[in-house]
């Protein structure tokens, strides 16, 4: 039974559904649309469960997709923010070389974020470094003043409100099972058929457009849409220490490493929250379900579906020495702040909680 019927339908409500759906009623100010989120509240998942860092753009190849929505979204969200009067702090960042075989690769970073039009980008040297982070070592940095920290879910929220506002539907506890055709409707274009989705225990809804941005279960959805099996989704869960609110003068900023391009993930660095909060870490560690943040969320048929696939596999026959480090360092905390110390030397086991 279809309950309702709309020109388009976004699935996900996280800030990556709620940014599309509120920039297609931005474009299209007549279009009946609704996001559908199988959460009680928006944004629970990977919208809320990251560092919050505003990046500026440096990593990424000249020229890619990339590079350009890194660039322009970070301007984008910081108007965003000052806008809709949503706190953030441009607190900076500092891509740190702790030793010299390191400097080919920092020039090579600071190159390619000139390139990527990344603005006020700076190298510095020792000194330079001291007055921006004392309590950091390095022989030599990247500044890059422009990277900010933000609550990414507060930013969702905002996003959900314009919705609202331009006339869309947001439906929680919405959870698809699957889609169907229409057999006997045709959509507003004339070309496609419409598409019929099925909710859990949820009435029906009848759409001519259909767009999944449904994060870690993204691969699952466009399954059940028609399209490929692979890719398929592996969850990793990034650990974090806290440092203790006393110690929370140890840095002023984001403190990165300069990332080694032969390993799959950037490595440990030091990351205020916009609450007040400094994150150490992560970790990488292979995650016991797909909404695994922490070591009790356990989805057996996940975790067996994640050992058997085949990338990952190749993954780990590739990188099995630095994954066995990250799993020593996870369960080791003083070989964690080990890896720390590298950067900032004064902290101490104590300093943090996991």
């Amino acid at each position: 039974h279809v309950t309702n019927r709309y020109d388009a339908v976004i699935i996900g409500g996280g800030i990556i559904g709620l940014a599309t759906a509120r920039e297609l009623l931005i474009r299209q100010p007549n279009l009946k649309l609704a996001v559908l989120e199988k959460e009680s509240l928006l944004a629970q998942h990977q919208s809320s469960h990251n560092s919050g860092v505003i990046h500026s753009g440096v990593y990424y190849v000249p020229g890619s997709l990339k590079a350009k929505l890194c660039v322009e979204g970070a301007n984008l969200m910081y108007e965003y923010c000052d806008k809709n009067r949503i706190h953030y702090k441009k607190c900076g960042k500092v891509i740190v070389a702790v030793e010299r075989n390191e400097m080919t690769r920092l020039k090579n970073l600071y190159e390619r974020g000139l390139q990527n039009g990344v603005r006020d980008l700076k190298i510095i040297d020792k000194e330079e470094l001291k007055v921006l982070e004392p309590n950091c070592e390095g022989i030599a940095a990247i500044h890059v003043p422009h990277t900010g920290i933000v609550d990414y879910g507060q930013v969702a929220r905002s996003y959900s409100d314009d919705i609202r506002n331009h006339g869309g539907d947001i439906m929680l506890n919405y959870k698809v099972n699957k889609f169907d055709y229409a057999e006997n409707g045709q959509s507003s274009s004339e070309i496609y058929p419409h598409i019929v989705i099925h909710g859990e225990n949820k009435a029906s809804i009848q759409s001519n457009y259909v767009v999944t941005c449904c994060g870690l279960y993204s691969d699952n959805l466009a399954i059940k849409s028609g399209c490929d099996a692979e890719p398929r989704i592996i969850p990793f869960r990034g650990n974090y220490l806290v440092v203790r609110k006393d110690k929370s003068n140890l840095v002023n900023g984001n403190i990165y490493p300069v990332p080694n391009p032969d390993l799959p993930f950037l490595g440990v660095h030091f990351t205020p929250k916009i609450n007040g909060e400094i994150w150490l870490g992560p970790n990488a560690i292979l995650a016991f379900s797909r909404e695994g943040y922490r070591y009790s969320d356990i989805n057996p048929q996940e975790f067996i579906e994640s050992i058997r696939n085949k990338g990952l596999l190749r993954l780990l026959a590739k990188h099995w020495q630095f994954g066995i480090q990250e799993t020593i360092r996870n369960i080791f905390l003083p070989a964690q702040i080990h890896q720390l110390q590298r950067y900032v030397p004064k902290l101490q086991i104590d300093d943090v909680v996991r």
